[in-house]
């Protein structure tokens, strides 16, 4: 039986695109080579060219205990892509004059009864938390979050962000903001706190409202229970510190834990097909009413070391690549990876995910960027 199932497609951006047959064909061959290559259980992709028409592919199994197969249309969690979303959403709530990238946090959240106790409380600016400068630690790391994952992600009551916010009060800033980077989930829970605190709306509503429904995104939900319909199945490795089975969800495909743990430093399951639309959206700045491509991509170096990567608001950027600068981010949640490419000087975004983070969460494989370059140059190689 033949792996990879294909659909293509036009955005609905102001006409029908003429389909690429050759490339739809060369999208799933090479999905299906990388499982023959990797071994992973199911994967999707897609590919959206310049002008609006995606093509979207899928391998493999969304539960291999029962043979379902992968789909085009099966969801996966996107954890920390969905970064882009809530930046874009600040950048929205920016330009309709609700808040400013250079007010304080204390402005917004200051009346919260922990705010006095954040590290760098009186001197972080929304800027900051857009772009990992605000030397907040990343709770994702701190012994004691991990020491309370299970308690957390089993809760059943609704699950309340500001509880994040604990782990790092009273902790010691890691730099003074503004002055180094360092990427914090944690910055990106305050501004989903702030979100809420400007439009009086949960913070997935307000992405829902000004970006999802308006660009007819309707595969990408909130991952805010465990019970998401359709998701596929995730694996992950028996010895993982998060002391999950292999398999991380039920027999009726439940997942194990609570993804809402994750909040607005993700928060969101999609299709490769819905990230790559965004992708190409958003990066060809089409997302939101008015400009907003120099604030999305207005990056601070992430390193020293290495002044051509940068980070904007949400968004990785890569100033110099061989295909030339990309525009991105990528997003790992366990048993679950995913990333978001766009390649500017082409005008083509690819954008993937994988059921498993099994050799991926610890380096130990190169299926990711072996991925995203087999992607990225099908289609590059589709406009030329």
């Amino acid at each position: 039986m033949r792996r990879g199932l294909l659909i293509a497609f036009s955005l609905a951006l102001g006409g029908l695109a003429a389909p690429v047959a050759a490339q739809d064909g060369r999208l799933a061959a090479t999905l299906d080579e990388f499982l023959e290559r990797y071994g992973f259980p199911g994967a999707t992709a897609a590919i959206a060219l310049p002008d609006g028409t995606v093509m979207a592919a899928a391998t493999g199994l969304a539960d291999v205990e029962i043979g379902r197969a992968m789909t085009p249309e099966t969801p996966m969690l996107a954890a920390s892509i969905g970064k882009s979303f809530v930046a874009a959403t600040v950048l929205a709530l920016e330009s309709e004059g609700r808040l400013s990238r250079a007010d304080l946090l204390l402005a917004h959240l200051g009346d919260r009864p922990w705010f006095d106790a954040l590290p760098n409380a009186g001197t972080i600016t929304i800027d900051h938390l857009l772009q990992h400068t605000s030397g907040l630690p990343d709770h994702v790391h701190l012994p004691e979050f991990q020491a309370e994952w299970t308690r957390l992600t089993t809760d059943e009551r609704d699950f309340d962000p500001e509880r994040l916010i604990d782990f790092v009060t009273g902790e010691a800033p890691l730099f003074e903001a503004g002055h180094a980077w360092a990427y914090s989930d944690t910055g990106y829970v305050l501004l989903g706190l702030v979100i809420e605190q400007v439009t009086g709306q949960a913070w997935h509503e307000a992405v829902r409202t000004r970006l999802l429904d308006p660009l007819d995104l309707g595969g990408t939900v909130p991952s805010n229970r465990p019970d998401l319909p359709g998701l596929a199945v995730g694996y992950i490795a028996p010895d993982n510190p998060f002391g999950l089975p292999a398999r991380t969800a039920d027999a009726e495909r439940r997942l194990l834990w609570n993804p809402a743990v994750e909040a607005a430093g993700g928060g969101f399951a999609s299709t490769s097909a819905d990230l790559v639309r965004w992708g190409h959206l958003l990066f060809g700045g089409e997302a939101l009413e008015g400009p907003y491509l120099d604030r999305l991509l207005d990056g601070v170096p992430v390193a020293p070391d290495a002044p051509g990567i940068l980070y904007g608001a949400g968004v990785a950027i890569y100033a110099d690549t061989p295909r030339g600068p990309v525009w991105g981010h990528g997003g790992w949640i366990p048993a679950y990876v995913s990333s978001l490419r766009h390649y500017p000087d082409h005008g083509v975004t690819v954008a993937f995910q994988i059921n498993t983070d099994v050799g991926i969460a610890n380096d130990e494989s190169d299926l990711v960027p072996a991925l995203e370059a087999a992607l990225a140059d099908l289609a590059i190689e589709a406009v030329r």
